[in-house]
């Protein structure tokens, strides 16, 4: 175990960079909220998959991969779920077992490792409704037409993490207006259950079929498998209120603790070309969207190139993820597999660089981890083998995999070498260029779309002596 590195974390919950200290050097515990099983993963649910597989990662450099547990839940009873599982109609567990399956393909694609636990809400029921017993003895919860809720008026300072005042919540917040609430900001730890819908014998004496809140489960699960109190708790920026607001009323509730756990950390939203990302704009972008199809720029892309474009902004900032970003980093992986495809493979192994160690442990800054990157890429380009070396380690522990890089391009270059493809695309290319010159943009266009969707990318450069246009194409790797 290495603790050379000041190791510091900015704490939602402090709001300052805390040195990290855990509570147990030999059993350094992390929570981050996983996926609901409903669909393919977006791009902004891999965001904090990415910056959590990177602390992760971390950490097991830091303490030794044998003190470090990570927990990423499965949610898999929800009402998404059960919604979905209707429309198609399939059962809940066939839907839930094919989507999670597609998360995990999708994730791994992206070079993120499986965490050490992955607990299903389905399978820790008996947890859930134990917890919410005890919050019923203890005074924080009550039982009223079948739903037991958590009453927010009996915790003191709940808020804290989100820094929220009880008016400025109840300003804000969308709140479920139901008779039975003692307070419209209570919320749900156990529901009845609709006809058709997943159900349960209910805590509390509730006989009728029930099932859990969202906020519970990962309460539930997180004490099961970590403790009643652990070292980090992770998730999106927009999982701090209510969701990890109200994981931290029912646990401390629960238990009777100052924390829940005691560093926080929230990753930045992400937009997708400078916008929001929904379906009604059309920039809806899932994983699999761009390992699979052409959904974004006309071209399938590698995991690798997706998960550094991921990782060259800071995770506490807002992301806009764009093809631009994408092209740049897949150009600098071939740039840097360029370098390590001479590299001896009894040199291929080598010590992590301190300064890669050094800008992750300051708050997990991977934009100063990648400019390392390209300092030992700079020596390396000088003939430096170890620097090669030290490269090759550096990629390799934050998580990018270059063999997708490497066949993504030999098979751009074998398709290339096709004298048929290469005769069509440049007649192709002469229609478009005729198209330009009788000033028909809609018919260019079409051209130019028609060859992006085979994976041609078109380059037009003007010539500065003759200022006329000259088109070069490529196919996209």
């Amino acid at each position: 175990m290495s603790f050379d590195h000041a190791f510091k974390l900015t704490n939602t919950l402090t709001r300052t960079k805390d040195v990290f200290v855990p509570e147990d050097r030999n059993n350094v515990r992390m929570y981050v909220c996983g996926p609901t099983v409903y669909d393919y993963a977006h791009i902004g649910n891999a965001r904090p998959v990415v910056v959590f597989d990177m602390l992760f990662r971390l950490l097991r450099h830091l303490y030794g991969a044998e003190h470090v547990t990570y927990v990423r839940n499965i949610t898999d009873v929800d009402d998404k779920i059960n919604a979905r599982a209707a429309a198609e109609g399939v059962s809940i567990g066939e839907l839930t077992e094919r989507t999670a399956a597609q998360y995990h393909a999708d994730m791994r694609a992206l070079g993120a490792l499986d965490p050490t636990i992955e607990p299903r809400a389905t399978e820790h029921i008996a947890e859930m409704k134990a917890m919410i017993e005890q919050l019923v003895a203890k005074g924080h919860a009550y039982v009223a037409e079948g739903h037991v809720l958590f009453d927010v008026g009996s915790m003191a300072d709940y808020g804290k993490l989100s820094g929220r005042s009880l008016e400025d919540m109840q300003a804000g917040a969308r709140v479920e207006v139901a008779p039975y609430k003692k307070d419209p900001m209570d919320f749900v730890l156990w529901k009845p259950s609709k006809e058709g819908e997943p159900g349960w014998p209910g805590p509390c004496g509730i006989e009728e079929p029930g099932r859990p809140g969202w906020h519970i489960e990962c309460s539930a699960m997180a004490r099961r498998h970590l403790g009643e109190t652990f070292d980090i708790h992770g998730g999106g920026a927009d999982l701090v209120f209510p969701h990890h607001e109200n994981e931290v009323a029912q646990s401390r509730c629960s238990h009777d603790t100052e924390v829940m756990a005691r560093y926080w950390l929230h990753n930045g939203f992400l937009q997708v070309e400078g916008e929001k990302m929904s379906k009604s704009l059309g920039n809806f972008i899932t994983v699999h969207d761009l390992l699979d199809t052409d959904k974004l720029g006309g071209r399938v892309w590698p995991g690798a190139a997706i998960r550094l474009a991921l990782l060259m902004t800071h995770y506490r900032q807002p992301l806009d993820f764009t093809e631009k970003s994408l092209s740049e980093a897949e150009g600098l992986l071939q740039k840097w597999d360029g370098l390590l495809s001479s590299l001896p493979a009894d040199q291929a192994d080598t010590k992590v660089p301190d300064a890669l160690v050094e800008a992750l442990c300051d708050d997990l800054n991977t934009p100063r981890a990648i400019a390392v990157l390209h300092g030992l890429a700079r020596e390396a380009r000088g003939g430096e083998v170890q620097a090669k070396a030290a490269l090759a380690a550096s990629l390799n522990f934050l998580g990018i995999d270059l063999a997708g890089i490497r066949a993504a391009a030999e098979e751009a270059t074998a398709r290339a070498a096709d004298p048929e493809l290469a005769a069509r695309v440049d007649g192709l290319i002469a229609e478009r260029n005729a198209a330009r010159a009788a000033k028909n943009w809609g018919e260019a266009d079409r051209i130019r779309d028609l060859l992006a969707a085979e994976g041609v990318v078109l380059k037009d450069t003007r010539n500065a002596d003759t200022g006329t246009v000259e088109t070069t194409w490529e196919l996209a790797r």
